[in-house]
């Protein structure tokens, strides 16, 4: 059994859609109960509760903020037999952005493993919706900064790659969309889904903080906006993993947009 922690996640989700669809039995784990395709056990729990049961993989994600540690998380997935780990980290651990504890302790766990360290997900965008259905703008500082951000289902499918076969034990992924794209480039790929032009509108830097300190810590709030605002090259250089892994390319902000036109209309 494959175990999905933050089942009803921008990664999770589809993670369980593509476990099951591969035949395999997924328990999702998540903070809320929510309905799941035919064969999937649904928990409720976090990583402090979690027993790991008849479980041989398991799906986990950074914890939120960095702080919680995953060392006695591990320890109780080996001790109940778990064989591979496949974490959801972060590009901003290789650049030095974020703290590194998640990875050390995944490496130094006794077992099997895989580390995805994706951009930022083309779904942040979704925190627009609702400005775009009301007037068609969307806010956001940084207008012509553009970094190669990645469709959420691209990483799922790199991450049911990984829990299913022992070819990706030991590598660490970094995980980009085709082409780097600004906020301004954003709100023109929304308004051409939704058929109607989108305005950006420039957003102070301060203003920014403002929003994210709202459910962020600040240091990860600090960085996600150095990130934002001056990446370095290597934040803004497109992956081949994606391809490498899955045989494809990595879908487009365009692809994505086009797929959740539904929810800015």
């Amino acid at each position: 059994m494959i175990m999905v922690v933050g089942a009803t996640g921008n990664v999770g989700e589809p993670l369980v859609r593509a476990l099951a669809s591969a035949g395999e039995k997924v328990t999702a784990v998540s903070r809320r109960i929510t309905t799941a395709p035919p064969g999937v056990v649904v928990r409720r729990g976090e990583l402090a509760s979690l027993g790991f049961a008849g479980v041989s993989a398991v799906f986990l994600m950074t914890p939120p903020g960095f702080a919680d540690p995953l060392g006695p998380v591990l320890d109780r997935a080996r001790a109940a037999g778990v064989e591979r780990v496949v974490l959801l980290s972060s590009q901003g651990v290789g650049t030095g952005r974020h703290p590194a504890a998640p990875e050390e302790a995944v490496r130094a766990s006794g077992l099997k493993w895989t580390i995805l360290r994706p951009a930022g997900f083309a779904s942040n965008a979704l925190q627009w919706a609702e400005s775009v259905r009301a007037g068609r703008k969307i806010a956001a500082p940084f207008g012509d900064v553009a970094l190669p951000v990645i469709d959420p289902e691209d990483i799922a499918s790199v991450a049911a790659a990984a829990l299913l076969s022992p070819s990706h034990e030991g590598r660490t992924y970094v995980l980009t969309g085709p082409s780097p794209v600004s906020p301004r480039e954003q709100a023109a790929a929304i308004g051409e889904a939704v058929g109607e032009p989108v305005r950006f509108v420039p957003r102070t830097r301060e203003e920014a903080l403002a929003a994210l300190l709202g459910f962020m810590p600040p240091e990860v709030a600090e960085s996600t906006l150095a990130i934002l605002g001056t990446p370095t090259p290597e934040e803004q250089q497109v992956s081949p993993d994606v391809s490498r892994v899955l045989g494809r390319p990595p879908r487009s902000f365009a692809e994505w947009a086009s797929r959740f036109a539904g929810v800015f209309k």
